[in-house]
């Protein structure tokens, strides 16, 4: 099965970024090289951080906002769970959330997935891409959202329509340029139908 080792985000000034995410505990699966690709506006991805507990929610957003993040959407409970949205130094997006309300032991700073969120121009075209280059579809409902199967990857993928992934990011779907991300999988390289690419 098709797997994501890591992904590559593309910034001005490596160093900087680097020590950022590895104060964030994420650097393991998130590398960064040096470009000065032209980007604005949204760049059509969101990571997102699935954690244990509300805790563990409000020490990395802490450690985000530390090091220079922006907040996007403040860090509050909801009918599913709890976590907010930041913009890193470098304009990735990140979501921060667990689906439980209460604290069930002392705080952690245990991360249970790093999903990869892209928004697309189709998801069902999008969907049946990966598919045909060896992923398999965990969860799909229709045209909105897509979840791949991810037994043996350290980063899963999910793709939403572009508008709804700028919604829930709370930010203007409107962007120009590079995606400024790079996705190293065992697929081998390819670009995909709304130009993310993959590298071996």
């Amino acid at each position: 099965m098709t797997s994501i080792k890591s992904v590559t985000l593309e910034v001005p000034d490596p160093t900087i970024t680097s020590a950022f995410y590895t104060a964030f505990g994420v650097a393991d699966h998130v590398r960064v090289r040096a470009s000065e690709a032209p980007a604005t506006g949204f760049r059509g991805f969101v990571l997102s951080l699935v954690v244990p507990q509300p805790s563990t929610v409000d020490s990395l957003i802490g450690t985000a906002l530390d090091g220079g993040a922006t907040t996007l959407k403040p860090v509050k409970k909801s009918f599913w769970g709890y976590g907010g949205v930041v913009q890193a130094p470098d304009g990735a997006i990140w979501k921060i959330a667990t689906s439980a309300k209460k604290d069930t032991g002392p705080a952690t700073r245990q991360i249970d997935d790093i999903v990869l969120l892209l928004g697309v121009a189709n998801v069902k075209a999008s969907k049946q891409f990966y598919v045909d280059c060896g992923l398999a579809v965990a969860k799909s409902c229709g045209s909105k959202y897509v979840d791949f199967a991810s037994s043996e990857s350290p980063v899963k993928l999910a793709l939403y329509g572009r508008r709804a992934a700028a919604k829930d990011a709370d930010v203007s779907p409107d962007g120009t340029g590079s995606h400024r991300i790079v996705i190293g999988s065992d697929a081998g390289p390819f670009t995909d139908p709304d130009g993310f690419a993959w590298e071996t």
